[in-house]
C-alpha cells in the first residue's frame, strides 16, 4: 500500500544515527531526519524512533538531539518520537530498537522504515535482515556532496569487515 508521495504504509519509522554537533545533528543526520520527517507527515499514526546513544566526549545522546530537531522543524508530537539513546553502531541501533517496537506492539513482520543515508542502505538491510526485521523498507537520504566520496569509501571497507565477520 502507497501513501502520499509513493511512501508504503509502515508501522514505525526507525532512524539510524549518524553523528552530532554539540546540540544540532550532523549534515548527514539532519538529511535522514528530514528524509524520516517526509514520511512521518504522510503517514500521522506511525511511530518515529530515533536511535543513537551518547559519543565520546559529548553531552547529548544522538536520540535526544535528533527528538528536539523534529519536535520543532515538523511539528511532530513529542508522543511520537521514541528515543533509543543506548547504541553506537548500527547494530545496535536495530538491535535496542527492537524492544521499543515491542512496547508499543509492532512486530519483526510488521511493515518497518528504516531510514539511514544513501551509502548504508545496503549494509543497515543486511544486518536488519539478520536481526530478524522481516519486512523491511529502506528509505535513503542524500549523502551532503562534501563527504560523499569518504562516506562511500568508509561503508565500502564497513561492507566488507561486516561480511568478513558474519555480522549478515
Amino acid at each position: 500500500m502507497m501513501t502520499g508521495d509513493n511512501y508504503q504504509a509502515v508501522k514505525a519509522i526507525i532512524v539510524l544515527g549518524s553523528g552530532i554537533e554539540g546540540d544540532q545533528p550532523t549534515p548527514t543526520l539532519a538529511k535522514r531526519l528530514d528524509r524520516a520527517a517526509q514520511i512521518a507527515q504522510q503517514q500521522q499514526q506511525t511511530w518515529i524512533i530515533v536511535s543513537g546513544g551518547i559519543g565520546f566526549n559529548k553531552q547529548y545522546s544522538e536520540a535526544e538531539v535528533m527528538s528536539n530537531y523534529l519536535k520543532p522543524r515538523y511539528h511532530i508530537a513529542d508522543t511520537r518520537i521514541l528515543q533509543e539513546s543506548q547504541s553506537t553502531s548500527t547494530e545496535l541501533n536495530l538491535k535496542h530498537s527492537r524492544p521499543i517496537l515491542a512496547a508499543h506492539h509492532i512486530t519483526m513482520t510488521d511493515p518497518i522504515a528504516i531510514v539511514s543515508s544513501d551509502f548504508h542502505l545496503l549494509r543497515a538491510r543486511a544486518i536488519a535482515k539478520k536481526q530478524g526485521y522481516q519486512n523491511v523498507v529502506m528509505y535513503g537520504a542524500e549523502t551532503p556532496i562534501s563527504i560523499r566520496y569518504n562516506a562511500w569509501l568508509r561503508e565500502y571497507f564497513a561492507f566488507i569487515s561486516g561480511w568478513l565477520l558474519r555480522e549478515y
